[in-house]
């Protein structure tokens, strides 16, 4: 379902598909990302007779040259398996949805009562595929790796034309591991810019997860990360997913920030209220002065504590009569002046 997609919060999603073949693996996935705090677990649904033909070769530093065909049949699972997953996520409380790759896997996953659908980034300037998924009425979370702002204009256009604007954008980088110097966090404010009314995240295929917190401090409203158990288990890509360890980092550190981003108002905070007092500084005596006396302006100086006359009065004092006697260091009060 969709059902932790909140408008004051960053959306966290544990990618944990293409991490499992097997309902065990799956649970223990979910387990842990239950744990870490995350909110949705995304699948990939695909089969490979409808993604990938017999030609089409992985180039990638996780993969290496390898048939897609041959490793997309390796990883696909069945619906019965989807079923059950779906439901023991639900059953933790998390959101659950899919990659769809292919309008019969669109149907699959209508069928199992999914919430909201998830677009890889192959898929991004599919658009006959993007009019069919938009048709569902569901919202649609859209990766844009490998796409010019032009593309991903025209996709969007695309979906809403088709009568779905429930639409969120996440920048991507089709990259297995991305790099540092190839993430380009500005590209996601960009388009920040460009598309006002949806909300813009990041999905995240680096090595850890330094981008991902970067993107959250950039603005980022939904965080998609891959999610393993172990980083050696067999498969392409656990060597970039997150483990638990990893994952229950970035999930605190992302909510450690939305409660130190704050409101904005720049204002003292109810923590700086003694400090307001004892750190600031006040208008002093230099010597004792006895009632009726007139204040010179050698007589007075800034010292802390800031319970005092404001030092920014400093240079109308002299020439103002004491009313009583005062001793040095004594912080002038405007009581204390005739």
């Amino acid at each position: 379902m969709f059902r932790n997609y909140r408008p004051d919060r960053c959306y966290i999603i544990a990618e944990i598909g293409g991490n499992f073949t097997t309902f065990d693996q799956a649970k223990r996935l979910i387990d842990e990302a239950k744990a870490a705090g995350v909110d949705a677990v995304k699948l990939q649904t695909y089969r490979a007779e409808t993604l990938s033909s017999r030609n089409a070769m992985f180039d990638m530093e996780n993969t290496g040259v390898t048939s897609q065909f041959e490793l997309f049949r390796k990883y696909e699972i069945g619906h019965e398996l989807h079923e059950a997953v779906f439901r023991y996520a639900e059953e933790h409380g998390l959101d659950w949805f899919s990659s769809p790759s292919h309008e019969t896997d669109v149907d699959l996953l209508e069928k199992c009562g999914v919430g909201a659908h998830k677009v890889g980034s192959d898929d991004a300037v599919n658009i006959p595929f993007l009019r069919y998924l938009a048709k569902t009425g569901k919202p649609i979370i859209l990766s844009t790796g490998m796409s010019t702002l032009e593309e991903v204009q025209e996709s969007v256009a695309a979906i809403k034309e088709a009568g779905n604007d429930k639409l969120i954008l996440l920048h991507a980088i089709t990259s297995y591991p991305t790099h540092p110097e190839n993430v380009n966090l500005g590209a996601m404010q960009t388009m920040m810019e460009a598309f006002p009314d949806f909300d813009v995240g990041y999905s995240d295929h680096t090595l850890d997860p330094v981008a991902s917190l970067c993107a959250v401090a950039m603005g980022a409203r939904v965080i998609e990360r891959h999610f393993t158990y172990d980083k050696a288990a067999d498969g392409p890509d656990h060597m970039l997913s997150a483990d638990p360890a990893e994952m229950k980092w970035l999930v605190d550190a992302i909510r450690a920030f939305e409660i130190m981003k704050g409101s904005g108002r720049k204002e003292p905070a109810a923590s700086e209220a003694t400090t307001r007092l004892n750190n600031r500084k006040s208008v002093v005596l230099n010597r004792p002065l006895k009632a009726g006396d007139i204040i010179s302006a050698g007589d007075i100086s800034v010292k802390r504590p800031g319970t005092g006359i404001e030092p920014k009065h400093l240079e109308t004092l002299a020439g103002r009569r004491v009313i009583r006697d005062l001793d040095s260091d004594a912080v002038l009060q405007w009581s204390d002046l005739a």
